[in-house]
């Protein structure tokens, strides 16, 4: 079995992938696994941008392979200056915790949203760096809305979730059962033949 690392603490993040890699012969380890600590400024103006800079820092101090991703949030309606892009979770200089995004988020949404409601689509841009090689993916998901009411569940290091919902499924993010998944929601089948062709 091949293990990589994902240039993460996130593992909300590292469960996305796991199966899939897993299916695929690779083992994922996050950062939270290995003892090297890394400061990196993600300062890219793209989500692709700042995955390179985030795989680049870990392939400096780890000898395998090493994948990292970011995303842009793009949402209609709202102010040039309050479009997050690249800075979903830092706003005005500060890093928000989960309840502060859920606050700051469903309160765009109550100003901005019609009936409480933003359309939004995140952008996704993923790097990895295997043997001195760099590859680089992006894509994008289908619209979804964030909302002003916030869902009674959260799930931790993915709050915008609790204020997300699928417009197909008229659920939650938070809501969304497996079923819904196999039934209704992209796959992201592309993104692991990508990783596993490039790790």
């Amino acid at each position: 079995m091949k293990r990589v690392l994902f240039a993460t603490g996130n593992e909300s993040k590292a469960k996305r992938f796991k199966k899939g890699l897993l299916d695929n012969n690779i083992e994922i380890i996050t950062v939270n696994d290995i003892q090297e600590e890394v400061n990196i400024e993600e300062n890219g103006k793209s989500a692709i941008e700042n995955a390179l800079i985030k795989a680049r820092a870990y392939s400096n101090v780890c000898n395998f392979p090493v994948f990292a991703m970011d995303d842009n949030l793009y949402i209609e309606g709202i102010p040039e200056d309050k479009q997050p892009g690249t800075y979903v979770r830092r706003v005005n200089g500060k890093r928000l915790s989960d309840d502060e995004m859920i606050d700051y988020y469903s309160n765009l949404a109550n100003i901005y949203g019609k009936d409480g409601k933003l359309t939004c689509r995140w952008v996704y841009g993923i790097a990895v760096i295997s043997d001195n090689k760099e590859a680089t993916y992006t894509w994008s998901m289908e619209d979804f809305y964030i909302v002003n009411k916030p869902s009674e569940k959260i799930h931790p290091g993915y709050p915008l979730d609790s204020i997300s919902i699928n417009k197909k499924l008229n659920k939650y993010f938070t809501d969304i059962t497996e079923e819904d998944i196999k039934d209704n929601t992209e796959d992201e089948n592309d993104v692991i033949d990508f990783l596993c062709k490039n790790l």
